[in-house]
């Protein structure tokens, strides 16, 4: 059994508010959209794009995975608004000799690896799960749980950085899906 440290990517490991809605808004503007700053902060941030995506736009999938699309291009030329929480990666590296890490998070692969390599911490996760890995998002704690049989860690034996309301409930509901699914078959 291996203890596990589990951190959240957007709102935890960096904030990339920023960097997320000057990418929404440039991917937006091609498809002839708006997003107001301070309505992306309060409704959208953290949230996956078929979540908050319909109510400013259209309900047309292809349209919308057109968006995202763009959006994940954008993304690249934001990096420099992203905030590193050097607190939480101190505390990773502190606990790394005794703990194995992850990133769980709903942002895409590209985009993960993206800011990653920005701030040069390839190699701080022993493994990385994104919206691409997994099949249900946060609140579901699908990825929690992959991420804890991968490296066959019980609840107890993680620790979740996490900050968004749908992080935190998946967080807290993953130990009871844990014992349900994994341990009492």
């Amino acid at each position: 059994m291996a203890k596990l440290i589990i951190v959240d990517l957007d709102g935890t490991l960096f904030d990339t508010k920023d960097v997320n809605y000057h990418a929404y808004r440039d991917a937006l503007a091609f498809y002839g959209y708006d997003i107001d700053y301070d309505y992306y902060c309060k409704f959208c941030n953290g949230r996956h794009y078929l979540d908050f995506l319909p109510q400013i736009t259209t309900t047309n999938e292809t349209i919308l995975t057109a968006i995202h699309k763009k959006k994940k291009k954008a993304y690249r030329k934001y990096l420099d608004k992203a905030i590193l929480n050097r607190g939480l990666v101190d505390i990773i590296r502190l606990m790394k000799a005794e703990y194995k890490t992850a990133i769980v998070t709903t942002a895409s692969k590209e985009n993960c690896e993206d800011i990653l390599e920005k701030f040069k911490l390839e190699k701080l996760f022993d493994l990385i799960l994104t919206h691409d890995d997994i099949s249900e998002v946060k609140p579901d704690p699908e990825g929690f749980l992959k991420a804890m049989q991968y490296f066959d860690a019980t609840p107890e034996e993680t620790i979740i950085f996490e900050d968004s309301e749908v992080g935190l409930l998946a967080a807290e509901s993953s130990a009871a899906y844990y014992y349900k699914t994994y341990r009492f078959n």
